[in-house]
């Protein structure tokens, strides 16, 4: 018998898969990498990658399952969550229900003194029913919960990571269930995040994120074109128009929640006159910023929130462009010959200009204007103190209701670092924000929110400058890029 001896080529063992790294540019750099700590959008588009919230607010904004996986309403005060087994924290600690009341109960603690807990303020216990039920019951019946939970103030938190570090400290060493791990901060230059693979979902595309803070816009353009950034956020107009007709950049130009505006100190004097803010108002041809500062990206505010927002007017006019109707109100106000006042702004080159375009404005009416530039963080300090006369900011309706977008920013139990920034106050505005917020039924909503709009317009806290747009820019060879109208764009799906 003759046996055949086989030998078979030595096989080659598979080369691994290169490495994924993105490098991501915006305009500041992250207040804190704390949920409670902060509420604005630099932080939150880092943190929407090392936290996961109990429900997720998807690119429709339709509310799908996150870290809980089912749930449901037991009576108008009563919600019950089923959680979602076999998750982990960055730290290797089990999520369980328990972490769930921690975070929630922190958020609402006063000592925390979270800029973020107006998002939950209507939760009065939450309830761990078995390591993987949690019951939410809630102060009053409130529609939009679903979409507070899926705001990143909401997300969920380790006690034994929070307590290993400290209170003070935990903002710059963060631990999440997300598909990123904190890896290091370098103060005012980048945050760098790692591919977390012991994710519970889908495993991240890019093994590292890093997010820079490029506060230039045309830098950011630049490092774009160079290829030493892979996506810019937030392209500014002039460059824009300039990268659109680069075969080497991809630009994503998509509708948002954004609305911007001139916000005024009320209880400040003059501003604490209504004919003074409606002056303010009819001085500024909003259009020529638009136009000109803006080259049309966006258009013309009549009202606080995007029309893409549920709950929007679909009828105000907002403030024509009339200086002489302006001068005659100043007049009225008793404010004939003008007077000197300060429009603050942060590190922002748009923000600047369009400061410029105010200060030149109100010169044409008597009104003389300093412009002050503060950095990001002292910026939002100093307006929650209410230290400022007019400052410039923009207002992001993340949940895509009505009631984000204007309880925060006008109810007067949210004055400060909430978001009512002006101290505005009027009962019967304060009256339809509670309504609108605790009816279930939609007309009666649209209805308190219609009457709340024509009344803060009438009111002018603000000077309504426009509706944003959002731009962003990726080099030519980035792949599965998903915008978010909320503007925290989820990063997860990312290659090249």
């Amino acid at each position: 018998m003759v046996g055949l001896m086989v030998t078979g080529c030595p096989q080659r063992a598979a080369e691994p898969a290169p490495e994924i790294n993105i490098v991501v540019a915006q305009g500041a750099d992250a207040v804190s990498l704390d949920p409670h700590k902060t509420n604005d959008l630099p932080s939150a588009r880092v943190m929407r990658h090392i936290y996961d919230t109990l429900v997720v607010q998807d690119e429709e904004l339709a509310i799908q399952p996150g870290l809980a996986t089912e749930w449901k309403q037991i009576d108008d005060l009563t919600w019950e969550f089923k959680l979602r087994r076999g998750v982990r924290f960055h730290n290797d600690e089990v999520f369980k229900a328990a972490d769930v009341k921690f975070s929630f109960d922190r958020l609402l603690n006063p000592a925390t003194a979270s800029p973020g807990a107006f998002i939950l303020a209507v939760l009065e216990s939450v309830q761990v029913m078995d390591e993987y039920t949690v019951r939410l019951t809630l102060k009053q019946p409130f529609t939009p919960i679903l979409s507070h939970l899926a705001h990143n103030v909401s997300g969920i938190l380790n006690q034994k990571a929070v307590e290993a570090v400290g209170e003070e400290d935990y903002g710059r060493q963060p631990v999440g269930t997300g598909p990123f791990t904190f890896v290091g901060w370098a103060t005012g230059e980048h945050v760098d995040l790692a591919r977390f693979d012991g994710y519970w979902g889908t495993k991240a595309k890019p093994n590292t994120l890093r997010f820079r803070n490029i506060r230039e816009g045309a830098t950011r353009a630049i490092e774009l074109e160079t290829g030493a950034i892979d996506i810019a956020f937030d392209v500014e107009p002039a460059d824009y128009e300039r990268l659109k007709g680069l075969d080497t950049v991809q630009i994503v130009r998509h509708p948002t929640l954004t609305t911007h505006y001139i916000g005024f100190n009320v209880q400040k004097p003059p501003f604490d006159k209504v004919e003074v803010r409606q002056a303010i108002n009819h001085a500024i041809n909003v259009d020529e910023i638009v136009e000109h500062v803006l080259l049309n990206v966006g258009r013309r505010a009549t009202g606080p929130i995007s029309p893409v927002v549920w709950g929007a007017h679909p009828d105000l006019e907002g403030y024509a462009f009339n200086p002489d109707k302006a001068r005659q109100l100043l007049a009225q106000a008793g404010l004939a010959r003008g007077f000197s006042t300060t429009i603050w702004t942060n590190e922002n080159p748009i923000r600047m200009k369009i400061a410029e375009v105010v200060q030149r404005r109100l010169a044409d009416i008597g009104i003389t204007v300093e412009i002050k530039v503060l950095e990001w963080g002292t910026y939002l300090a100093d307006t929650a103190a209410g230290l400022h006369d007019m400052f410039i900011l923009g207002w992001v309706s993340v949940t895509g209701d009505a009631d984000y977008g204007l309880y925060s920013l006008f109810h007067s139990s949210q004055f400060g670092n909430a978001g009512n920034r002006t101290f505005y106050k009027n009962e019967r505005v304060d009256y339809l924000l509670d309504k609108g917020r605790t009816s279930a039924v939609a007309e009666e909503r649209l209805a308190a929110y219609e009457e709340a709009q024509e009344l803060i317009v009438a009111d002018a806290p603000w000077l309504f400058l426009n509706v944003g747009e959002g731009v962003q820019g990726l080099g030519k060879t980035i792949t599965g890029f998903v915008w978010h109208p909320a503007g925290h764009h989820r990063l997860t799906g990312v290659g090249k």
